[in-house]
């Protein structure tokens, strides 16, 4: 009997301990599935709510532009607006405006708004920036002044967008236009001097307060005829749908400055965007 009671409380004694390892095995396995859970969590969540926030920025942008038109610093720019509420029937993107017979100025943004017409010319650039408002070449310096390079005065470019944008309507004669030269990158304007008051010079995050500035203290503009300036615009922007027009563009750009045609031709044809944003003009 006392043998039999022996064996019992061992059996019982074995049983137990084997379910308590039995149990803590499953805790532990638990623990491990929940931390991998979490850490997948953590990673997994932000990158998928990243790729959602690209899905719908690419929609906004389709509501304007094309993927292949312009630059990634400009289509930033678009998107940019249309998050400030801007209406995207009134931004006109990547514009071909037919100066002549065969030459085209193409012109970076506009946006037509009720004190008058903003006109933008977008850059990208890091290092050192050095110029006058009325030098007709500026200078980016890098590498701590081991390199420079020049390309011509965005505010004289842009100067000579309004230009040409106002001899085609009688109208745009009563109608003011603003310019602004906005710049991406890490550059800083080192010694950037003389700017004209009517030239807005800045980097990409001052364009909301630059643009309540401009609609927000000023007279509204006294419009003749909407739909022309529209027709004129929309024209201009359907132009750089056109092949042999962004080529005759280039071939013009490149024979007026061949040392700094002032722009990445590639960005005519391959979107820089991650892999969600990639297209192929048909």
């Amino acid at each position: 009997m006392n043998e039999d009671r022996g064996l019992a409380n061992k059996t019982t004694s074995y049983i137990r301990h084997l379910l308590y390892s039995s149990m803590t095995l499953f805790i532990n396995f638990m623990l491990v599935v929940g931390l991998i859970l979490a850490v997948i969590g953590l990673f997994l969540v932000p990158y998928l709510q990243y790729l959602e926030q690209l899905k719908k920025d690419r929609e906004l942008l389709l509501t304007v532009t094309k993927l292949h038109r312009g630059t990634d610093s400009e289509r930033k720019l678009v998107l940019r607006l249309l998050k400030m509420g801007i209406p995207a029937k009134t931004i006109f993107h990547d514009l071909y405006l037919e100066t002549s017979f065969k030459r085209f100025a193409q012109i970076d943004l506009v946006v037509p708004t009720k004190v008058g017409i903003i006109v933008f010319e977008v850059k990208e650039y890091s290092g050192w920036i050095f110029g006058s408002g009325h030098q007709k070449k500026w200078s980016q310096i890098l590498a701590f002044g081991k390199q420079k390079y020049r390309f011509y005065n965005p505010v004289l470019q842009n100067k000579r967008h309004i230009e040409q944008l106002r001899s085609k309507l009688p109208q745009f004669s009563n109608i003011p236009f603003f310019s602004i030269v906005v710049f991406h990158g890490s550059c800083e304007f080192k010694n950037v001097t003389q700017i004209p008051h009517d030239v807005f010079l800045i980097k990409a995050w001052d364009a909301d307060s630059i643009l309540d500035q401009i609609l927000t203290r000023n007279p509204l503009a006294r419009y003749e005829n909407k739909w022309e300036i529209v027709k004129l615009l929309a024209q201009a922007t359907s132009n750089g749908d056109i092949l042999d027009v962004r080529l005759q563009h280039i071939q013009n750009l490149r024979a007026l400055e061949p040392e700094n045609t002032q722009r990445n031709f590639s960005s005519e044809y391959f979107v820089p965007f991650p892999r969600l944003w990639r297209h192929k003009p048909k």
